[in-house]
């Protein structure tokens, strides 16, 4: 158990230096105006792990199309989500090994310790992938469900003689969430030079939320063929509208065997011991 504890005392002592080390190097190469910059903590680490947290271009890219469907949270590069992953299943090993020395399972600790050190280590390495995912999920549905109303919207402002930039414009002004985010990214994109349905294309593809992607692709055949984009935009608000009246009525359907389970498992044995429990004790008292 002692070198066992020596080691993760070591191993915590070794990330702690190396991170002090890393921030004054940091400091010294960039200069007295820059250090006194304040940094983010994810920074730093980014700063302090860029050793082993760069990744190829491949798994970098697509890494950072995840980070862009999920908002950019923290404002995260790839090298910078590695970091972290690296950071948390560091600190979750060292956690595991204590755990490990602190919990007996019957096993010796010897084995014990570095096994739940692993088992840590590998939980915090994927807990941020995970975290992310569930980001990405979210930002979806909140798109899907903003998606009808601001197509009513834009159509509202089109069919009123303004353009489709100033429409875009109005949506971002009324839905403050997932859906305002990326038209807010077309517009930006818009006015540093990108033409307006590359940026729509894009945003469609980043995304990954059908009914968008349907709606962007009705706009681009609308702009090619040169047909009035107001009457497309209704059609396509009323088709979201069943179709998303149409999921309801599906989830509504499928609630009843949902709640077959429940029942069986929580409800119907609570049931059985009330309305059984009284005979039961009768006929244990008769039995003495």
């Amino acid at each position: 158990m002692v070198p066992i504890a020596l080691a993760a005392g070591l191993i915590s002592a070794g990330i702690v230096f190396a991170y002090f080390v890393a921030i004054d190097r940091v400091r010294a190469t960039n200069g007295p105006a820059v250090a006194t910059q304040r940094r983010t903590f994810v920074k730093q680490l980014e700063s302090v792990l860029r050793p082993v947290s760069q990744l190829p271009s491949g798994p970098a890219s697509q890494l950072r199309q995840k980070l862009s469907q999920a908002g950019n949270p923290g404002s995260l590069t790839p090298a910078g989500f590695q970091a972290v992953r690296y950071s948390v299943a560091s600190l979750l090993a060292i956690v595991g090994l204590g755990l490990g020395l602190i919990v007996p399972i019957g096993l010796p600790a010897v084995v014990e310790a570095p096994l739940a050190g692993g088992l840590f280590a590998v939980l915090g390495y994927l807990a941020p992938t995970i975290w992310l995912e569930q980001l990405i999920g979210q930002r979806r549905r909140q798109i899907q469900r903003s998606l009808a109303e601001a197509t009513d919207l834009l159509t509202l402002v089109v069919e009123s003689g303004m353009s489709l930039d100033e429409g875009l414009l109005s949506i971002t002004e009324r839905f403050h969430n997932a859906l305002g985010d990326e038209i807010g990214k077309v517009l930006r994109e818009i006015r540093l030079g990108r033409p307006r349905m590359a940026a729509l294309e894009s945003m469609a593809d980043s995304a990954g939320v059908p009914d968008l992607h349907h709606l962007v692709e009705s706009i681009v055949q609308s702009d090619q063929m040169g047909v009035p984009i107001a009457r497309l935009l209704r059609v396509q608000a009323t088709e979201m509208r069943r179709r998303q009246r149409q999921g309801a009525q599906e989830r509504a359907a499928q609630a009843s065997s949902r709640m077959v389970f429940p029942m069986v498992g929580c409800i119907f044995p609570v049931l059985w011991v009330v309305l059984l429990g009284p005979a039961i004790i009768q006929v244990l008292k008769s039995l003495h």
